[in-house]
């Protein structure tokens, strides 16, 4: 089915979950209410604590080392190692029933956290050969907590549970160092689901541009593939005094970036769906005074339509190749420069047979549909091997305007902690919801 397909059928799947009375809707179910009231405090803790100990893509050790031995103390045989430091335990119900997988991901980031906040990452790792800060900036720690929460109440109630659950806990969301494999790719890979085919996948984020209490979602495409790339280019150094005597990769390469911007404003239709091309890091040259050989360009592309996203490609390869031309410099064009996300896209018909347990947890009014995210997941590939649903869970505490708070991946980013019980519930509510089947 095509994108654009895609869309059309989830918005009238979406439409027609909303059109429903409020009393055809789920309602919240004790036992995840008794649940989030006995584990609350818990999940809070274990977040906390992976906060201030962050770690980043594919070296999650202490923050896997934790989760393993979490899961046993539950009575579960959690796998380890999986694509370096994934986690995976299974959930035997005492019932037979479907079978379903549920996703968090634990690494941080390079970022020098400034919230002041008393748990505060003060970690510190090696990134692309600098020191650099960790922090937990997109909230992964939220995402870990929660499911750490979920696996302790399923477990409680096993016996009475239909079916079986999978707890995926993943590293290297966030892409692994270069030259380096990691994250879902490599989990799928290595084949967790080959053994365990589950009927839906379920996963959640925390979002600054979310109001906390309420939970954002959308059948069809959601997020954007992400897809990095990066670009050398190659003068001839020189000193400062004389530029004639080289050629110079900083100019040529200032101007690349400029003239790479057109792409999207002046040859990309933006008004079928949107796209972004980024550069996120310019290195090159040491001293005042001296013309570098080399520039280093890296950035990430962002779409939703496989032909935009190879009309990009050829786009920059082309800017690049003629602009260094005109300078008299030679570029090493990598596009892409590594596996990328697919777009994360929600199956419609599980996002409209799960709005109502959405709503059932902080109501019919604060659920609702986001635009389009140009934020990508790699989630998107366990949405490819199941239907797959995955929902924001607000973040921004009351009183601050979203649209201004400090954003996912942000050093002030601050998750408003009520996040923790919405997006346990959430998660729990859907689970079972799903586990037990269609109501009547």
């Amino acid at each position: 089915m095509s994108l654009a397909a895609r869309s059309s059928v989830s918005l009238l799947a979406c439409a027609l979950a909303l059109a429903l009375p409020a009393s055809a809707g789920a309602a919240q179910r004790p036992e995840v209410a008794a649940a989030a009231a006995q584990l609350q405090q818990q999940v809070v803790d274990w977040r906390r604590d992976f906060h201030q100990h962050p770690e980043l893509s594919n070296r999650e050790v202490r923050t896997s080392k934790i989760v393993a031995e979490e899961l046993r103390r539950m009575g579960l045989e959690p796998k380890t190692g999986i694509a370096h430091h994934g986690v995976v335990a299974i959930i035997k119900g005492g019932k037979p029933g479907p079978r379903i997988a549920l996703r968090a991901d634990m690494d941080a980031l390079p970022v020098a956290e400034r919230t002041g906040l008393p748990f505060a990452s003060k970690a510190t790792a090696e990134f692309r050969g600098e020191t650099v800060g960790v922090m937990h900036a997109c909230g992964h720690d939220a995402h870990t907590g929660i499911l750490l929460g979920v696996a302790k109440a399923l477990v409680a109630m096993k016996d009475t549970l239909p079916g079986e659950v999978m707890l995926v806990f993943q590293p290297a969301e966030e892409g692994p160092p270069v030259d380096e494999d990691g994250g879902a790719s490599m989990m799928l890979a290595q084949g967790i689901f080959d053994g365990f085919k589950p009927e839906a996948v379920f996963g959640l984020h925390v979002f600054s541009t979310v109001p906390a209490g309420q939970i954002a979602v959308r059948g069809g495409p959601l997020m954007a593939a992400s897809d990095r790339f990066s670009i050398k280019v190659v003068g001839r150094q020189t000193h400062g005094s004389r530029p004639w005597g080289g050629i110079d990769p900083i100019v040529a390469a200032a101007d690349l970036v400029g003239s790479a911007q057109t792409i999207v404003s002046r040859r990309t239709d933006i008004a079928k769906l949107p796209a972004v091309v980024t550069f996120g890091a310019v290195k090159g040259g040491i001293r005042y005074n001296i013309i570098p050989d080399d520039v280093e360009l890296i950035g990430t592309i962002r779409t939703f339509d496989a032909g935009m996203r190879e009309k990009i490609f050829a786009d920059l390869r082309n800017v690049s190749e003629h602009v260094a031309a005109a300078h008299g410099a030679k570029v090493e064009v990598k596009v892409p420069d590594s596996e990328g996300n697919p777009a994360t896209i929600n199956d419609p018909a599980l996002t409209a047979r799960m709005l109502p347990s959405l709503q059932a947890v902080v109501g019919a009014g604060n659920v609702f549909e986001p635009p389009l995210q140009m934020g990508s997941e790699d989630f998107s590939l366990f949405g490819q091997k199941a239907p797959a649903l995955f929902f924001f869970v607000g973040a921004t505490a009351p009183g601050t305007d979203p649209a201004t708070a400090p954003s996912n991946h942000s050093p002030e980013f601050v998750l408003d902690e009520t996040a923790l019980d919405v997006g346990f519930r959430a998660l729990l509510q859907v689970s079972l919801d799903y586990l037990h089947g269609p109501a009547g």
